[in-house]
């Protein structure tokens, strides 16, 4: 009787662990501009459910960084879920100069299909410019299109790039003057009945309150003062320091949009997210289903206040307790033990230079205007034209072959003169051509990342680095891109189902992700995958 009833417990306990080893919701969480040492500065004022869930009771990968350049949003969102870099996956920048047709491109701007949830024909999005598949996009063909996906962000490249090619949905925030969640038809002919009905409820309208600190702000001692001459603001105020009436400075600050710079950014996401889950039925059966959420607002704060101040501080206590509610909210809706998270960042960000100058450390800025006016003038003086250089953007150089040729000149003696010239500007680390990078595996550190971030087709024919800390830039705020550490650190947190508890210092790479979860759902890696399974996070 003894033996037969350890048979029963035995076939349980298989039945009930063995059918649901897989995570009924993998959710996949990217904090926009997320330096690894906002874990470390601000730990202890944490809760204990939000950030502090994830670092005891999941697996922390302290030295994570980012293996390419250059280190933005589009990018970086792009790598975390194909699990590949731009050399691959083609996103080799938010907006990039298109050769091929002479103009700018954004990321996720595609003119063959409409917006929905809104008339603005800037919210035409999908993601048709990635060229390689992410995770979700192989549950969605695992499970022969069972599993659903949806991707969630303040902006629309946040929410378009991770879901992949085949997300049931992805959706954004349209600020100015409508506050609304939108989407296109990529992935639908109308926007479901849920999300219009939480735009009708205008719940958004109660965010246009007063942002004050969390807590006393002379408790503040993680950042800096906050008067100081290191932060831009708000239009309509005269000094970035708290209180910010943000229904009185809605106007002068495109309306709604206002609210992207605000921790209540963060609460918008989490707010529309916990109504997915219900809605959508993540996680209510045993095909795994895909959430993808980006926190965007971190990174317009970054860029608005700069890295050390109060209002990075204030912004990262009051995402811990939105993450404590999502938790929650899975816990209750999925299953504490039936879900998996991850978190990590798209970037991270250097101090602000002139800050850094302040305090006897180097730091330093560039003038781009400058910058381009003297490349224009060599090219006249060496070369007899200027009309060689057709553009500059994301540290590239993109050359005229038309005019080249016209001209009877050598592309290879062009692009080694730009070289030599180039590095003896001010600030200047490395200078890279296009012949340089396509031929060879890079040795160092840097020209490896610049490798990386290199597309063959899209890419331009000189890439430069500028020396740590140095940026083209306001003198306010805080900005990032380069392959420097400051940017390519960010955090990494597994947690949930199948995750084992435990840190490492062992380096891991943004490529890693992706085909970790692919192994620990059991299925095929995305299709340009260049990371390796993080093995040791995985029980097995």
């Amino acid at each position: 009787m003894r033996y037969f009833s350890f048979l029963i417990f035995s076939f349980s306990f298989f039945n009930f662990f063995g059918q649901n080893a897989k995570p009924k919701l993998v959710v996949g969480i990217v904090v926009d501009q997320m330096r690894y040492d906002y874990l470390t500065r601000f730990k202890d004022r944490f809760t204990e459910g939000g950030f502090n869930r994830l670092l005891n009771e999941g697996f922390n990968c302290k030295n994570h960084h980012f293996n390419y350049m250059p280190t933005y949003t589009g990018p970086g969102h792009a790598s975390i879920f194909t699990g590949t870099t731009p050399e691959n996956h083609g996103i080799i920048a938010n907006n990039w100069y298109d050769k091929f047709n002479a103009k700018s491109v954004y990321c996720v701007q595609d003119d063959s299909v409409l917006p929905l949830g809104t008339t603005s024909l800037k919210e035409r999005m999908s993601p048709h410019r990635m060229l390689s598949t992410t995770f979700a996009d192989i549950n969605r063909l695992h499970t022969q299109f069972k599993g659903k996906t949806i991707g969630i962000s303040i902006k629309d490249r946040g929410a378009v790039l991770p879901a992949g090619h085949s997300a049931n949905n992805a959706f954004w925030f349209r600020g100015e003057d409508e506050g609304a969640w939108v989407s296109s038809t990529y992935y639908e002919d109308t926007l479901p009945n849920w999300v219009s009905k939480f735009n009708k409820e205008k719940s958004i309208d109660n965010y246009l309150k007063t942002w004050n600190t969390l807590y006393p702000i002379n408790t503040y001692t993680s950042s800096g003062k906050d008067a100081n001459n290191y932060e831009h603001g708000f239009e309509g105020k005269s000094t970035a320091t708290f209180p910010y009436d943000l229904k009185a400075l809605k106007e002068a600050n495109k309306g709604y949009n206002i609210l992207k710079y605000t921790p209540f950014g963060n609460s918008i996401v989490t707010d529309f997210a916990l109504e997915a889950i219900v809605n959508e039925e993540l996680g209510k059966d045993n095909v795994t289903d895909v959430l993808t959420i980006s926190y965007s607002s971190p990174d317009y704060i970054g860029h608005n206040f700069g890295v050390n101040s109060v209002e990075i501080e204030d912004t990262y206590l009051r995402l811990d307790r939105e993450l404590a509610r999502l938790f929650d909210t899975l816990d209750a809706k999925v299953g504490k033990s039936a879900y998996t998270v991850f978190l990590t960042a798209d970037h991270g960000a250097v101090h602000v230079p002139q800050f850094l100058k302040d305090n006897k450390i180097p730091g330093y800025y560039v003038d781009k205007i400058a910058f381009k006016n003297s490349i224009e003038n060599f090219l006249q003086t060496t070369f007899g034209t200027k009309e060689l250089l057709k553009n500059i953007s994301n540290q590239q150089l993109f050359l005229d072959y038309a005019i080249i040729k016209s001209n009877n000149l050598s592309l290879k003696n062009v692009t080694e003169a730009l070289q030599e010239f180039l590095i003896q500007q001010p600030n200047m680390q490395y200078v890279f051509t296009r012949s340089s990078l396509q031929k060879r595996n890079m040795t160092n550190r840097i020209g490896r990342l610049v490798q990386n971030g290199f597309h063959q087709r899209s890419s331009g024919d000189l890439v430069y680095v500028l020396t740590p800390a140095t940026i083209g830039y306001s003198k306010t705020g805080s900005t990032h891109g380069s392959p420097q550490v400051y940017d390519t650190h960010v955090p990494l947190l597994f947690y949930g189902n199948r995750i084992q508890r435990g840190k490492t210092l062992k380096k891991t790479e943004v490529t890693d992700i992706a085909p970790t979860i692919s192994a620990l759902l059991e299925i095929a890696f995305p299709n340009s995958t260049t990371g390796k399974v993080l093995d040791f996070i995985i029980k097995d």
